[in-house]
């Protein structure tokens, strides 16, 4: 019970900061990812600051969590073990950021703007989804 508590308000934490932030808003994310904009001061750097302050507060986050035994609400940590960067990572990475440029929305925002807003949350979770589902079909 204690690890579904903790999930709930990391989520909860999670969703209001990236709405607090404007992550969760398509057009302050593409007015970020708009380098050409830069030109005519039309660029929105904010969300560089946004990543900074995440990192601010991961960095020591992780190194605090590697020097413990084990984690306070599970049996043990789930670190990755996979190092190597391959085709495969690239190729998505590619796939990614295109996919995050062209409508200014990522996963995890995706599901904060489902409940924000609903067409255009909806719209992209279905293609979000059928995308989990063709890697699946073309993975086996």
């Amino acid at each position: 019970m204690l690890r579904i508590a903790f999930a709930l308000l990391s989520g909860l934490v999670f969703g209001a900061g990236l709405v607090l932030s404007g992550m969760a808003d398509p057009m302050k994310v593409t007015a970020f990812l708009d380098l050409a904009a830069m030109a005519n001061g039309g660029w929105d750097p904010s969300l560089a600051f946004v990543m900074g302050g995440a990192l601010i507060v991961t960095l020591p986050g992780f190194a605090l969590a590697r020097r413990q035994a084990r984690p306070v609400a599970a049996p043990d940590f789930q670190w990755p073990s996979a190092r190597a960067i391959d085709r495969k990572l690239l190729l998505g990475s590619i796939i990614f950021g295109i996919g995050w440029g062209l409508a200014g929305i990522c996963p995890g925002p995706a599901l904060t703007l489902l409940a924000l807003d609903g067409q255009q949350g909806l719209i992209f979770f279905v293609a979000m989804l059928a995308g989990m589902v063709f890697f699946r079909i073309t993975q086996r």
